[in-house]
């Protein structure tokens, strides 16, 4: 019971540290590998959704930037178009909510820590390919984050692993959240050089027929409400389950 008291703590501790970090002026470099780590979870999240679709999956590219790529094997029609463009940015929050409802205590965070640390590691063995131009910052930076996460999981203490994937789990919903802003650019970005429409751009055109700015702005709000309603609903999880662990009736067996 203890350790379910200790979970809230965590949690809002996690989540007060991530937006400190982000307004201040040394924050960005702190976060840096956090940032990368969103960008894994945003085009793998395209990725699955590629695979669902049938379009195939082929690889992601993952740029010094903190930017990516996901290249899908075939064309698919306008519905698993969208269902693809929408992944990206409704997938990344689903993976924090995740990480957040399944780490309860430190036994269940060093297990979702052992699982993502093995994801980033075979990603970057299989997944993630280097750049055109034959850089493989994407494959080292993405095994190199996954063998960190190992190394937290199996080395450090129960409450600072508890500690650690909490604020992983914080990470990936407030880069799904801030990641947002920058569907109002006219064109996506991508290591420094124009790489076509963005992801609400392609989203618009496959649902709107358009790339109007008030068919861009509408999947923005629609991803950001939705970024908002996933964090919302696992604090809720996590929040109720620790109330009811605490509760007399919530009395762990012997």
């Amino acid at each position: 019971m203890a350790a379910d008291r200790k979970e809230p703590r965590t949690l809002a501790l996690a989540l007060l540290a991530s937006l400190l970090l982000w307004n201040l002026p040394f924050g960005g470099v702190l976060l840096y590998p956090f940032k990368l780590l969103a960008t894994w979870m945003h085009e793998l999240s395209h990725g699955i959704a590629m695979t669902a679709c049938g379009a195939g999956f082929d690889h992601i590219l993952v740029y010094r930037d903190t930017s990516g790529l996901a290249y899908a094997r075939a064309t698919v029609g306008p519905f698993c178009s969208a269902v693809i463009a929408a992944a990206g940015y409704m997938g990344t929050p689903v993976w924090g909510a995740v990480l957040l409802v399944v780490t309860r205590d430190a036994r269940s965070a060093r297990r979702a820590l052992v699982v993502l640390a093995g994801l980033l590691v075979i990603t970057a063995l299989f997944v993630v390919a280097p750049t055109h131009d034959n850089d493989k910052f994407g494959p080292y930076a993405i095994g190199a984050i996954g063998g960190v996460v190992l190394v937290c999981a199996i080395a450090l203490p129960a409450r600072l692993r508890l500690l650690g994937a909490h604020f992983v789990a914080a990470q990936a919903c407030c880069n799904a959240l801030l990641d947002i802003r920058v569907l109002m650019r006219p064109s996506q970005v991508v290591n420094g050089q124009v790489a076509g429409a963005s992801d609400a751009h392609n989203m618009a055109m496959a649902t709107f027929g358009t790339a109007a700015p008030w068919a861009v702005w509408t999947w923005a709000i629609i991803w950001l409400a939705w970024s908002l309603a996933v964090l919302f609903i696992a604090l809720r999880i996590s929040g109720s389950r620790a109330r009811s662990s605490g509760a007399p009736g919530g009395l762990p067996r012997a």
